[in-house]
């Protein structure tokens, strides 16, 4: 459990301490609604004002010109940036509770496994034959490292990964809990009414940075690899089909699916349940809207579409009022090609 005193979070942050006491203990960090004592929170946007006078929390993070129309209870500590302050304060307590280095003796490690310095290795995991760990890795109980598998530098795999033989993770990669890299992708060939599997060989490339949500499918390739470009984030309950690659900085968010052989460019943004086919190409910093669904390549670079078929934003709202309308059109059309029926009479 974190306990420091106020005085030491704001050496930790860059700030000054003002009212309460330095030396009052910090147990936890909370939401600026829901402070208690002991809890610690921040004040960053400004809708959120009226809950420092409210706030049961021990200490608030506030920007250095705050200035307080009310009484305030909380002790408060004075920064340049609340918010950048805060996720600071984050970064450091998520740092604080990671286990540290060490190989539990639960663990199976392969005799010729290369394991680096500094690297946590939980519970029943399985690092296969030929793999290499790099140093800081944090590896966390039941994951599964396949044969021939690199990771590399400072990566952090979360309870029950699962990483296919021959599959490369760069440096500070951080895929979470359930997530698969590198099954088969889905080839089957038609064979006298039934489907043949068409064998799997490649393997899965991730480069520096990326990081993989829970329960995310990268599928390998079919030869050559399935490759996610340096800084590519992924959330949650992704799949990404074979031979794919994803371009740097791409961000993809829950439920999106990409279809074998695509090519995603640089710097895009796909919002949820998003599905792209295979075999097209889309270019850099192109955003796809929740549920769009693309059919074909999309070559112009940062166009922005929504909907299956994807069109201009624009043009989207304003068949949406126009399908909205529809069924009184289609009675209105009905009602004049009668009267002109008649007039034909």
């Amino acid at each position: 459990m974190l306990s420091f005193s106020l005085s030491k979070i704001a050496e930790i942050i860059g700030g000054t301490v003002e009212g309460g006491r330095a030396d009052a203990t910090i147990h936890t960090l909370c939401k600026i609604e829901e402070g208690h004592e002991g809890g610690l929170t921040f004040l960053a946007n400004p809708k959120y004002t009226p809950y420092i006078y409210q706030t049961k929390a021990t200490a608030v993070i506030v920007n250095k010109d705050f200035v307080a129309e009310h009484p305030v209870s909380a002790a408060l500590i004075r920064v340049e940036n609340s918010y950048e302050s805060f996720a600071r304060l984050l970064a450091f307590y998520n740092d604080y509770i990671t286990p540290k280095p060490g190989i539990s003796p639960l663990a199976s490690i392969a005799p010729d496994a290369k394991i680096g310095k500094d690297v946590y290795i939980g519970e029943f995991c399985v690092v296969s034959s030929g793999s290499e760990i790099g140093d800081g890795c944090k590896i966390y109980p039941q994951c599964y490292i396949g044969s021939g598998v690199s990771v590399k530098e400072n990566c952090t795999l979360h309870p029950g990964v699962k990483i296919y033989s021959h599959s490369r993770i760069g440096r500070n990669c951080v895929l979470q809990a359930g997530a698969v890299i590198g099954a088969d992708g889905f080839g089957f060939a038609p064979n006298n009414g039934s489907y043949e599997k068409i064998p799997q060989i490649g393997n899965v490339i991730l480069e520096d940075n990326v990081e993989i949500g829970a329960n995310t499918c990268v599928d390998k390739a079919t030869m050559g690899s399935t490759v996610i470009k340096e800084g590519v984030k992924l959330d949650n309950l992704i799949q990404i089909g074979h031979n794919v690659v994803v371009g740097k900085n791409t961000v993809m968010a829950s439920q999106a699916g990409v279809a074998g052989s695509t090519k995603i460019g640089e710097n895009c943004m796909l919002g949820g349940q998003v599905g792209v086919a295979g075999h097209i190409s889309i270019a850099n910093g192109v955003k796809l809207a929740a549920q769009t669904g693309v059919p074909g390549s999309i070559r112009k670079e940062n166009s922005v579409f929504i909907g299956a078929p994807p069109l201009d934003p624009a043009i989207f709202r304003r068949s949406c009022v126009h399908f909205k309308n529809l069924d009184g059109i289609v009675e209105r059309l009905a009602q004049v090609e009668k009267e002109l029926a008649e007039l034909k009479k």
